[in-house]
């Protein structure tokens, strides 16, 4: 047997490794969120129980890898080493399809990225065979094909979005109806019957899908099986009055009940997920072992068709390291941001998912809809409905939101995943957690008026892409696919250093673009001034260099600096707008209540916007007039304009070290240079105007250049007025004595 193929099993188990870190990364949001949103324990906390509930349905899962085997196509049909390409070209296209998801902070099934990806290289496989067969054409497809499972897959995407966000919406709306926000007092005597159902419903979830594995078969699980109501009726009474008891000792068993779901939902994630992440690989072995020991690299593989467990050596490696993921992945982090981003209860933060002519179309027509109910129902009826909807922070966590909300998303999560394993339904668990969240959220009247667009076109946009994984991966695996199987070893050799390029930079060399601005907790006003200085002075010195090196790529007619520093002035600009939006939140955490202190923390974000928004109009016209291959500006305009960025230079200058210093006794110093620097500002347009009634100028390099002129005065106005305002700021807030740092 060549060394080759030993190469690529290699290749394989490294990439199940990677499989494993991005697969738990994009699905952890599936059971940390209810508990992270809800701040129902701590983080250390929440991930251990789920480390527990993932090693624990780790070593109880059977294993059984079929679908990887032998579930999208007929490994009869198929020799080792088409089996062996295939399998190679679903992985590279598996773990780089949800690398990109992960990295954009959206949440998808790595389900459906297997079953696609193992389509797709499928297909291609096929077709090369059918290619060098003359007695086959493209019918004969369907002999090598299961299409049906990927049917199936596209049918779930459809029933878990819409039975999901239906289910969470009417149990959160009936949930709030009864508790209302202020909870408490009515919680003390009811609440262990509703934990108590929330329990159950997380057991029978657990015990049917988690643990179905090895239960299955018991005589004990078919007697339950076959007296299913009694059952549930009878674990409800058991888990009430035991929480009852617990209740008794001022335990809050709301963080029990949120934390066992949590728990249930890595179970059931372990047990079953696995295959999508090491079942292509631990495949691929069994295809080179079954191949040496036959020493025929061209033999059918039909022995794939039966169903081997897994080595359980294997499975304990897969669930230790799926537990440090969880622990490290800063990743998977990012993924929960947006699902807890787009339920939060308050409305900030959802902005940076923009609007739509639908959103806005959805939010008109619900907005005529409750018109018309309003039209209908009585008003006492609806003032007493909208009293058990006020919202009120009786838990005085600051979590996104309380742990009604968590408990809910956690049950009706578990009972439709578990209801839809016992009848057979494929509903995807990304899916339906992520879809009774959102249904919750609006059940509980997050979806205001003033996000509520946002909201839509965010859902909307990880709805769409949980279809484009379909594509995506079916599209990659193929063409990958395709290139293996006709390209044979350089091919091999081509993709495997690409794709193993594209995952080094993603992981381990790119530096995120936001992990300059990462915002730590501003719990404390001495958060709030360091976050806020970091920010402005990074802001300060970055628009310094983007200005310059525009004026001198400008000069130079360089459109691909032109282009980078466009694409750097909109990071800068949309940063400093980001933090515009949050300004809400930011000023309920300042301590004291200071009216003034408040009022320059506006001032000092709404200049840090003016000015990273004038630098974008100096950046966006310099790229066009170069783009369209305008001529350029001409010796006396280039003159006056590095004259004027020596000025602004010297002004960036003097201002990033009074920021970085906390000391503005040189500010008069930059008011007078300012002043100077308007001068030459306005001599400079007085030249240019002098040169175009001279007809000395040309069209469009007048307009590029007067472009730039005003600009930058708007840009150093701005600079002066926040260096200014970032003075009187910290003055306010922490006193002469903290103030210089």
């Amino acid at each position: 047997m060549s060394e080759i193929y030993t190469v690529i099993v290699g290749i394989l188990g490294i990439l199940a490794v990677s499989g494993l870190f991005v697969g738990v990364t994009n699905d952890a949001v599936n059971f940390l969120n209810s508990a992270i949103g809800s701040k129902a324990a701590s983080m250390k906390i929440i991930l251990t129980v789920a480390s527990v509930g993932i090693i624990i349905g780790v070593v109880t899962s059977s294993g059984m890898m079929e679908v990887a085997r032998s579930g999208m196509f007929n490994p009869g049909l198929f020799t080792f080493h088409e089996v062996m390409m295939l399998y190679l070209g679903v992985m590279f296209a598996n773990v780089i399809l949800l690398d990109l998801y992960n990295s954009w902070g959206l949440p998808t099934s790595t389900t459906v990225s297997l079953i696609f990806c193992l389509l797709g290289a499928a297909i291609a496989v096929s077709i090369y065979k059918i290619s060098n067969d003359p007695e086959q054409s493209v019918s004969s497809l369907g002999h090598y094909i299961n299409t049906s499972r990927a049917m199936g897959i596209v049918s779930a995407i459809l029933l878990s979005v819409v039975i999901a966000f239906t289910c969470g919406t009417l149990v959160m709306y009936v949930s709030r109806m009864i508790f209302s926000f202020r909870y408490t007092a009515l919680f003390r005597r009811y609440g262990s019957l509703w934990c108590g159902a929330s329990l159950t419903a997380i057991v029978y979830f657990a015990v049917f899908k988690g643990l179905k594995s090895i239960l299955a078969d018991h005589a004990f699980i078919q007697l339950i099986d076959n007296h299913l109501p009694s059952a549930i009726a009878i674990c409800w009474v058991v888990c009430s009055l035991l929480l009852f008891f617990i209740q008794r000792f001022k335990v809050n068993i709301l963080r029990i009940t949120i934390l066992s779901g949590t728990f249930a939902l890595a179970l059931a994630f372990a047990g079953n997920d696995l295959v999508n992440f090491i079942g292509v690989p631990v495949a691929g072995f069994d295809a080179y072992t079954i191949a040496r020991e036959a020493g025929d690299t061209q033999m059918l593989m039909g022995a794939l068709n039966e169903n081997v467990p897994a080595n359980f050596l294997i499975l304990l490696t897969a669930g230790i390291l799926m537990i440090l993921t969880l622990w490290t992945s800063k990743k998977a982090m990012h993924v929960s941001e947006t699902e807890l981003s787009l339920s939060a209860q308050d409305d900030a933060g959802q902005q940076q998912y923009g609007s739509s002519v639908f959103s806005r179309t959805i939010v008109r027509a619900a907005l005529n809809v409750s018109a018309g109910i309003e039209r209908v129902v009585p008003k006492h009826l609806r003032e007493s409905i909208s009293r058990r909807f006020e919202y009120e922070d009786v838990e005085h966590s600051g979590a996104p939101y309380d742990m009604i909300r968590a408990t809910v998303n956690l049950t009706t999560s578990a009972l439709l995943i578990a209801m839809a394993t016992s009848l057979k339904l494929p509903l995807s668990t990304t899916y339906v957690c992520f879809m009774v969240a959102m249904g919750s959220s609006l059940a509980d009247r997050a979806w205001g008026r003033e996000s509520a667009v946002y909201r839509i076109s965010g859902v909307m946009t990880v709805v769409a892409g949980w279809f484009i994984t379909a594509l995506g991966g079916f599209l990659i695996a193929f063409v990958v696919g395709l290139a293996l199987i006709y390209g044979g070893t350089p091919a091999f050799i081509v993709i495997t250093l690409l794709c193993g390029y594209m995952l080094i930079h993603s992981n381990f060399l790119k530096k995120d673009k936001e992990s300059a601005i990462v915002k730590e907790h501003e719990d404390t006003n001495e958060d709030i001034i360091a976050n806020l200085r970091d920010e402005v002075c990074r802001t300060m010195e970055c628009a310094t260099k983007i200005y310059d090196r525009t004026l001198i790529a400008v000069f130079k007619e360089n459109r691909k600096v032109l282009r980078d520093m466009v694409k750097e002035s909109n990071d800068l600009f949309y940063q400093s707008r980001e933090r515009k939006y949050s300004l809400l939140p930011t000023l309920k955490k300042l301590q004291g209540g200071d009216v003034n202190t408040a009022h320059y923390y506006v001032q000092v974000v709404d200049y840090l916007n003016e000015m990273t928004k004038a630098l974008m109009h100096i950046t966006r016209p310099a790229f066009e007039h170069i783009d369209n291959n305008h001529e350029g500006l001409s010796k006396e305009q280039a003159r006056d304009l590095m004259s004027i960025n020596d000025d602004v230079e010297s002004i960036y200058r003097h201002i990033n070290l009074m920021l970085r210093e906390g000391d503005f006794s040189e500010i008069e110093t930059v008011l007078t240079m300012r002043d100077q620097l308007f001068e030459s500002i306005a001599e400079a347009i007085k030249s240019e105007l002098t040169r175009i009634n001279e007809a000395r100028s040309n069209t469009k390099a007048s307009m590029l250049y007067l472009t730039i002129l005003t600009e930058t005065k708007n840009m150093v106005l701005q600079s002066r007025n926040l260096l200014k305002s970032q003075q009187y700021f910290l003055k306010h807030l922490t006193g002469p004595k903290t103030w210089i740092k």
